[in-house]
């Protein structure tokens, strides 16, 4: 059983100090047994970090998208009249409720906490508290998933670290930040999601950059071997803790490397929407 005090000692050794900003990616399955469960993990967090640290976690919701490998579970097999009136049901996001999908344990717990806020974003929003959550929540604009008008780019701005705790850079949210920095056009599409702008839940449609995270763990395999990262544990979980800008301003330069013009690996979900699997 992990208990408080080994994930205190766990974060200390690692490098967590107070008054860091920390962007985190977890799995409670992978951290292990805890007495307490996610709230332990996420207290022992807060509290390593104390009053003037900030915590932030990835909210994303993919079920509220027509695109989505969860969308495409629900209305698989259905007729073209049942499919219709699934869609109309669908509620519409709304930032105090919707629960997570796919982020993980620990992050749904976090965005219940007490002072927590969450951007606005009806797919891939953040959650965060702290003294610096509210400039890092404000201004999630929908047409800007994870971009220059989003979360991730203020964490950037604030000298974020980035905590991966039991999962793989595959689900390093923060790269995708330099997709839309790599190139002047990066490659765009478009997004629906279901929101309610007063006038009771509808469908929006959007344009926005086509994130891809396909090719994250190679990416990150490259990375962890700049010596930017330091590795340690987390309870059982192998953890990795590096600056947000960091691994950022590598992916712009490995994109730029690796990357073709119209390049697309596979239909990916973002890695703020897939989450995490404990």
């Amino acid at each position: 059983m992990v208990g408080f005090a080994r994930l205190w000692d766990d974060l200390a050794t690692l490098g967590i100090e107070f008054g860091q900003v920390i962007l985190l990616h977890s799995s409670l399955r992978s951290i292990g047994r805890c007495d307490g469960g996610a709230a332990t993990v996420a207290g022992a967090l807060r509290n390593r970090l104390g009053a003037d640290g900030t915590l932030v976690v990835p909210t994303g919701t993919s079920a509220n998208s027509d695109t989505s490998p969860l969308y495409r579970a629900a209305v698989a097999g259905m007729g073209a009249d049942e499919v219709a009136s699934y869609r109309s049901r669908m509620p519409a996001y709304d930032p105090a409720s919707t629960p997570t999908n796919l982020m993980g344990r620990i992050a749904e717990h976090v965005r219940t906490l007490p002072g927590a806020l969450r951007s606005a974003h009806p797919q891939t929003s953040f959650a965060a508290i702290g003294p610096q959550a509210p400039p890092i929540i404000d201004g999630h604009a929908r047409d800007c998933l994870l971009g220059e008008r989003s979360p991730l780019a203020r964490l950037y701005d604030a000298g974020a670290l980035v905590l991966l705790a039991g999962v793989g850079y595959d689900k390093c949210t923060a790269f995708h930040l330099a997709e839309y920095r790599y190139r002047p056009d990066p490659p765009r599409r478009r997004y629906r999601a279901v929101v309610d702008d007063g006038q009771g839940p509808g469908w929006c449609e959007f344009a926005d950059v086509d994130v891809d995270s396909g090719d994250f763990a190679a990416l990150g395999a490259d990375f962890d071997r700049t010596g930017a990262v330091r590795h340690g544990r987390v309870g059982a979980a192998e953890a990795r803790l590096f600056p947000l800008a960091t691994a950022v301003d590598y992916a712009v330069d490995w994109f730029r490397a690796h990357r073709t013009t119209g390049r697309r690996t596979a239909v990916c979900e973002p890695a703020a929407c897939r989450g995490a699997a404990g």
